[in-house]
């Protein structure tokens, strides 16, 4: 597994049906379409997208997020930048947690300060500004990968109803 192969995967749950292509998903992530058909392959052998590649299996995926997630694709703050809010610090886990500290995407064109989170894939702070269904699920992923405790069960919570309640 790569990084990018959970960026694609959560961006094909955010569209919500199986009739995207290939250069579709590579288009709107600025991802080669090469990559992305070697993403998808991966997924494929991992179990996490079916044979075809066109259907998520939600409960494998889901495994994977919540139990290693943050031990294959580590975060820790960083420096104070300016940038785009992640992790506990934009919608949905904003909504559910109060804290002074705020965790950022480096973007040249973002709108708060923060500490600095190397996000999964470099074209994530740019793309998840197109489409608000793909920046929740890069949110609570961000949320699974550097929050506490308590963050990451209310990140859990989220993408349950993203992905298994969908």
């Amino acid at each position: 597994m790569r990084p990018q192969d959970i960026v694609i995967l959560m961006k094909i749950i955010a569209l919500g049906h199986d009739k995207w292509r290939n250069l579709d998903l590579a288009f709107s992530l600025q991802i080669s379409a090469s990559e992305v058909s070697e993403a998808l392959n991966r997924c494929k052998i991992a179990g996490l997208i079916d044979h075809k590649k066109r259907n998520i299996h939600s409960n494998s995926l889901n495994e994977f997020l919540v139990y290693g997630l943050k031990y294959v694709f580590p975060a820790e703050p960083g420096a104070v930048v300016k940038g785009i809010p992640t992790a506990h610090s934009a919608n949905p886990i904003k909504e559910h947690i109060s804290s002074n500290a705020i965790y950022v995407w480096s973007h040249e064109h973002g709108n708060a300060i923060g500490q600095a989170i190397e996000p999964l894939y470099s074209t994530v702070p740019a793309t998840v500004q197109e489409d608000a269904k793909f920046y929740e699920l890069m949110v609570i992923i961000d949320t699974i990968r550097v929050g506490r405790v308590r963050e990451i069960k209310i990140a859990i919570e989220e993408l349950h109803k993203r992905i298994i309640n969908a």
